[in-house]
């Protein structure tokens, strides 16, 4: 615990309480908060490395700061599955969630047996996470098989009901980034966008016709979608 005390006394340092004002303006809200500039988190984690041990002690602080430190630490190589649902049961805010779920739990080899589980959660944050991973394995995980993202236009679906706002907003990021991974799976997105409007709830309208005119407005009309989309890859 000697690094994880020597840490937390220099982010200490580094916090501002204008800062965290700053942060309750975009909705991240916690009850432990330094305000400390991302950068800066950013480049105290290339100096750290990656340390599961080190990261499960800042995690443990409660501070949000320190746990998007501890996303950035944490080995997803040797994260256990009982760690990731602990933190994703410890998700306060959309940051922190977004911070471990694009950072972390998207490069682990539990990735696709979390995704459904988490989004079985009633739990706000433990849903959004489910999305926000999937989201963030549509861009980083480049080796995933299509058959992956295709199960995740199935869960966009099961759960676009859902209107509580980080959790639509999530589900809306998974779509659009699957829709843009790669020629294959844009009409996929797209039809699954489209059954999505027909569910007809404010949360699966909204979901639907934010992702129809992302497609749209990037890949133009549906003829020449596919193309476009392969010739960006190439490019």
């Amino acid at each position: 615990m000697q690094a994880a005390d020597k840490i937390l006394r220099e982010m200490r340092r580094l916090g501002s309480p204008a800062n965290v004002e700053g942060m309750a303006r975009f909705g991240i809200v916690s009850p432990k908060a330094f305000g400390i500039p991302t950068p800066a988190i950013r480049a105290m984690a290339r100096r750290l490395g990656r340390d599961q041990t080190l990261a499960e002690q800042l995690w443990a602080t409660g501070v949000y700061d320190v746990r998007v430190l501890a996303s950035l630490v944490a080995d997803p190589a040797a994260i256990s599955r009982s760690t990731m649902d602990k933190w994703t049961r410890d998700f306060d805010n959309w940051a922190v969630c977004d911070s471990c779920c694009c950072n972390l739990f998207d490069r682990t080899p539990f990735v696709w047996h979390k995704i459904p589980k988490w989004a079985a959660s009633q739990r706000e944050f433990v849903r959004r996470a489910a999305f926000a991973t999937l989201a963030g394995a549509a861009v980083h995980d480049r080796t995933a098989d299509d058959e992956h993202f295709l199960d995740g236009l199935a869960l966009i679906e099961k759960y676009a009901f859902d209107d509580r706002n980080f959790v639509r907003k999530a589900v809306n990021w998974a779509l659009r980034n699957i829709g843009k991974r790669n020629a294959a799976l844009l009409p996929a997105a797209m039809a699954c966008a489209e059954r999505v409007r027909e569910q007809g709830t404010r949360a699966s309208r909204w979901i639907a016709a934010d992702a129809l005119r992302e497609f749209r407005l990037k890949y133009g009309s549906a003829s020449v979608r596919a193309d476009d989309v392969a010739s960006e890859q190439r490019g």
